[in-house]
């Protein structure tokens, strides 16, 4: 019988023909004090933030799990406490995520076109 031929043996112009690649260029990172202080602060807003959003929400689902009776108080008819404290872990998340796009914004890619630059 004849010779069988591979399920890409139709597609062999295409596979074998090789396409240059571009490498991306190679980033060299500046090493003095200065960067690595804005790396440090970067790392520590980001670490602290991260930190209170965990603090929140997890303090949110343990007073589900261990005080459901103060989280079914109501506040108003239709209103529980717990339905104003999860809309208020909610807003914090936006808020902490406002805070650190607002510092990156102001702070950081100010200092790190700096150093680019």
């Amino acid at each position: 019988m004849g010779r069988t031929l591979s399920r890409y043996a139709l597609f062999r112009d295409s596979v074998d023909r090789r396409i240059p690649r571009h490498d991306p260029p190679r980033v060299t990172l500046p090493t003095d004090a200065s960067f690595r202080l804005l790396a440090s602060r970067q790392r520590r807003l980001a670490l602290g933030l991260t930190l209170l959003m965990i603090a929140l929400y997890f303090g949110f689902i343990l007073l589900i799990a261990f005080d459901k009776p103060l989280l079914a108080r109501k506040l108003a008819p239709g209103l529980s406490l717990g339905i104003v404290l999860g809309a208020a872990v909610i807003v914090c998340s936006w808020l902490l995520t406002w805070i650190y796009v607002r510092w990156a914004n102001t702070h950081y890619d100010l200092e790190l076109h700096r150093h680019r630059g």
